[in-house]
């Protein structure tokens, strides 16, 4: 069979990708690496070459098939599809344990660091082979045969329990759906909103309209539907996903499933020698220990909660004095929210919406790219895709190609919700000695077009956009040639998020929002009084935005630290012990936040959530010299892509942002820019 999957090309072949093409060429690829990886680990006298090289190898050639099954699987999901993942993932990760475990390949690798060839290799190949023995301990390789089979078994359940996890919150997202057909019991919902919901209900041969609980459709209702019965009954559909409660209760309830990945995760750790798994989790990130994370955050939040517990009673005696509302419950926080905005500010996402064309956005977010980091992106359309939504594109620098990346940025059935930058080719200079070019996925679910109308963005939509192509280009614009530590490989977790979320800024400056922003209809630029608006409404309840993330990061990162066997932590306990601390807002009983978490249970933030504040306070800073600066001045354009993108995981995270700010990073920045003062308090 002439298997597109195990070809050498650049991009794939998504024309010619059938799902009975993926099992066979995991297959193959699998058994040739091994062979291979068992002449590799039999040396004497390991060189870069002969060691580390080839190993580089086996990793990209599975890596290039695996990352266009996985990607497959999130955005074109089906019934067959989601079986071969299945079984394709069981078989990677006894692979990668095995791998991980291999005491031969661990012990060619460490006489490669002893050898006085390690001296002279690049600082992005010792900081791969330092990485890789740090894995290989993490992996097991130390440990006594009974407890490596017994970490091979907790790793093949952990993943299968993660997938069954994922599937279970795409299943009862995708599953609930309401049923409208008088309009008027959709009062309040904006034109945009309702074209979708029509849309919708066509899509499954009804009359009038359908919402459902992906996110362009949950959204407009919770922010602006005047009918509170409504309101009530989507969000608890939508907190209620995969558990006990709700309208599918039980049905894909995994509250036993993350009770199972908690108590594996922690016996693995155990293993290792950690006390829990949030050391575990830190081995490979920045921040140092248990403590100084649990402190960054505490800190964090003593700053927040008083601006919260202000802005949370301006908004109840707001809802009280204009609406006669005395219980405000959750289901009504967006709603009336959305009325101050608009009441204190005159401006509403909906208000901005048309001046946020998808088809000015992207070339406007390109133009932005391409003034900072003096490059080139062009779409390719020739180039096959999966699906009529996605489309190719080229990096290039003076005429010379740089990278390439996919853009699919509408919801659909069968595709994962959210938004996520995926690698799909990784740059590296093979054993011919060859340049692979890196490619990307990004992927983003804003409403589509509807009958003939282009598709109108919200900022904060526009704002997940710049945060994916952040990813996308610490992941494309690399200079190194280690595939370890190429683009976004070895980047400490707790960093990662440094580029996506530096990029935002750039959505909220009069410069730059010229290039992005103008009326779908007239070509209008956005007017001055809106502008001035939109700037003076943008810190608008930024406290209680500040303590929903950190509630998010303290329970996930004391869900894993305080957990023992003896005494297991239930992740709802957990949750409503947080919130009890943190939250200026009452959730309901029935609220199901951790079953539909899926950062944490299935995405791989576990005890790693706490990076999105972390990497905020280092994006902040960053910024703040482009304020110092000038929002597109080249030397520090420049400066941001040596230093940061370019070096991707080569070098320490901390020693790459002081090459870039000239001293560590400070969290004022960050403070600051969310309007988070002593004063403000």
């Amino acid at each position: 069979m002439n298997n597109p999957l195990l070809t050498d090309d650049l991009l794939p072949r998504f024309d010619h990708v059938r799902t009975e093409h993926m099992e066979p060429a995991i297959d193959q690829i699998l058994s040739e690496n091994r062979m291979k990886i068992s002449q590799i680990a039999q040396q004497d006298d390991p060189t870069w070459e002969t060691l580390a090289q080839p190993m580089q190898a086996t990793e990209d050639r599975l890596e290039r098939a695996w990352s266009v099954i996985s990607h497959l699987n999130g955005v074109m999901n089906s019934d067959e599809l989601r079986k071969v993942y299945k079984t394709c993932l069981e078989k990677l990760t006894e692979y990668s344990t095995e791998l991980s475990q291999n005491a031969e390949l661990c012990d060619a690798y460490k006489k490669l660091a002893a050898s006085d060839e390690f001296k002279e290799l690049s600082e992005a190949q010792r900081k791969s082979v330092e990485n890789t023995l740090r894995d290989f301990h993490l992996g097991g390789v130390d440990l006594p045969p009974e407890q490596k089979k017994q970490y091979a078994d907790l790793s093949m359940e952990i993943s299968e329990l993660s997938n069954r996890f994922s599937d279970n919150v795409l299943d009862a997202t995708q599953h609930w759906f309401k049923h409208i057909t008088d309009v008027e019991e959709l009062a309040g919902v904006p034109e945009s909103a309702l074209d979708g919901a029509k849309q919708a209900a066509q899509q499954k041969d009804l009359d009038g309209y359908v919402i459902t609980l992906d996110f362009p459709s949950f959204y407009p209702v919770m922010t602006y539907c005047d009918n509170r019965d409504l309101r009530r009954e989507v969000y608890e559909a939508f907190v209620t996903r995969a558990s006990d409660m709700g309208p599918d209760a039980g049905t894909w309830d995994n509250t036993p499933v993350m009770a199972e990945i908690l108590k594996r995760r922690h016996a693995m750790a155990k293993l290792l020698g950690f006390n829990n798994y949030a050391e575990r989790s830190l081995a490979t990130k920045m921040a140092r220990s248990v403590d100084e994370v649990l402190e960054f955050l505490n800190q964090l939040a003593a700053k927040s909660k008083p601006i919260a517990e202000r802005e949370f009673a301006e908004l109840k005696a707001f809802a009280k004095d204009t609406h006669g509302v005395d219980d405000l419950q959750a289901w009504d926080i967006g709603y009336y929210s959305e009325k101050l905005r608009h009441d204190r500010y005159d401006i509403s996402p909906e208000t901005l919406r048309p001046w946020f064309p998808v088809d000015k956005v992207v070339p406007g977010l390109f133009a932005v790219a391409e003034k900072l980091f003096d490059i080139q992106i062009e779409a390719r359309p020739e180039v096959e895709t999966w699906h009529p939504d996605a489309t190719a594109y080229c990096i290039s620098r003076h005429g010379e190609p740089l990278a390439w990346f996919y853009l699919d940025l509408f919801a659909r059935q069968g595709k994962r919700g959210g938004a996520w930058m995926a690698d799909c080719r990784v740059r590296w200079r093979n054993l011919r000695g060859q340049l692979q070019l890196p490619v990307a996925f990004l992927t983003c679910n804003f409403t589509p077009p509807v009958n003939g109308k282009p598709s109108l963005l919200t900022h904060d939509e526009v704002t997940t956009m710049f945060h994916e192509f952040g990813h996308g280009l610490h992941h494309m614009l690399t200079q190194v040639d280690v595939l370890d530590v190429s683009g976004i490989n070895g980047v400490a977790w707790d960093a990662v998020e440094l580029p996506s979320q530096f990029l935002e800024n750039w959505c909220w400056n009069p410069d730059s929002l010229a290039l992005i922003a103008s009326h779908h209809e007239t070509g209008e630029p956005l007017p001055e009084d809106l502008l001035q608006k939109m700037l003076a409404a943008k810190n608008f309840q930024s406290g209680m935005a500040m303590v929903r993330q950190l509630e998010f990061s303290l329970f996930d990162f004391r869900l894993h630290a305080e957990f023992t066997e003896e005494a297991p932590t239930n992740p709802l306990d957990m949750h409503r012990k947080v919130r009890s601390e943190i939250a200026v807002v009452e959730a309901p009983e029935f609220n199901r936040f951790p079953n539909s978490f899926s950062h944490v249970f299935s995405g791989g933030y576990a005890a790693g959530y706490y990076s999105y504040k972390w990497a905020e306070v280092l994006a902040a800073d960053a910024f703040s010299l482009f304020e110092e600066r000038g929002i597109f001045d080249p030397e520090t354009g420049k400066a941001f892509l040596e230093n940061i993108l370019e070096k991707g995981g080569s070098q320490e995270p901390m020693e790459l942002f002081k090459a870039f700010r000239g001293r560590e990073p400070q969290v004022d920045a960050l403070l600051k820019q969310n309007g988070i003062t002593d004063d403000a308090a």
